[in-house]
């Protein structure tokens, strides 16, 4: 097991080479889940750093994920974005999985976005929708705060009562009406994956409260809220989960419904990101 001093210095390795690239002080943050990556095209004045290139971070191996650290803006406002992820069903640890959350912290940010693809447990969400993370289930069964804590980042034991605060939920729907979105809410579950869920774990997991399940996110949202930053989740519905429709699940379904939303997506956060940027 790494230890913490070891950790920390891989981080600050990460730090002085991304330094070394750009200088921008960003407040905002966005990690880009399967099928959502195009948005990084449309941040400006865009530096472009490859996660393999970067000490300690590794690149993503599933398709839809371009894995580049992309400094630049969206508006007026200095954003880092994380265009793609590492899971961990690619074999990698979750605090491997976290490595770009804690980075982007260490850059600055203050107020995360992180976006993915979901399948609806909630038949009120159609593929298509843009849903608000309100909470989540972590049936991963690991945590990347697994080890000894890193004091440096954060708390032993960090609360997670308000995990995406109402205050960020409030800006996305206030952001979805200048672009014409009706935004709902619901409860993300995370699950380990790769494959996806049987008609009797969906069942299950709608009596245990959820709304929305997926691959992903839940370890970067309890490593961001153990450095004090504030989340703000969106799903993309991609599809309705097993058992609710007559049609197999597909990963090549997760990335043609994205592009399919690729416009709103896009007009909601280059809305949303300058009134994060404009909070503080």
């Amino acid at each position: 097991m790494s230890s913490p001093a070891a950790t920390m210095s891989t981080l600050m390795d990460a730090i002085e080479f991304v330094r070394a690239h750009s200088d921008l002080q960003p407040r905002a943050g966005i990690v880009l889940g399967s099928g959502l990556g195009a948005f990084a095209s449309r941040i400006d004045d865009a530096v472009r750093i490859p996660y393999a290139e970067i000490p300690g971070f590794h690149a993503p191996a599933a398709e839809g994920h371009a894995g580049q650290l992309v400094l630049g803006r969206a508006g007026d406002a200095p954003v880092a974005c994380l265009a793609g992820r590492i899971h961990q069903y690619e074999g990698h640890s979750a605090q491997d999985v976290v490595f770009g959350v804690r980075l982007l912290g260490l850059l600055g940010v203050k107020d995360l976005v992180l976006t993915n693809a979901a399948g609806s447990i909630n038949p009120s969400n159609q593929p298509g929708s843009l849903v608000l993370i309100a909470d989540h289930i972590n049936m991963q069964g690991t945590n990347p705060l697994i080890g000894p804590n890193l004091d440096e980042l954060g708390p032993r034991f960090p609360d997670m009562t308000e995990a995406y605060p109402a205050e960020l939920r409030g800006l996305a729907r206030e952001a979805g009406l200048r672009v014409g979105l009706h935004l709902s809410e619901g409860v993300y579950m995370a699950l380990l994956g790769p494959s996806f869920e049987t008609p009797a774990e969906i069942r299950a997991f709608r009596a245990l409260g959820a709304d929305l399940v997926g691959m992903s996110t839940v370890p970067e949202v309890i490593a961001a809220n153990h450095m004090g930053l504030r989340c703000l989740g969106i799903s993309c519905v991609t599809n309705l989960a097993a058992g609710l429709s007559a049609s197999k699940l597909s990963h090549q379904e997760v990335l043609d419904t994205g592009n399919q939303v690729r416009e709103q997506f896009e007009a909601l956060l280059l809305t949303l990101l300058p009134m994060l940027g404009q909070r503080r």
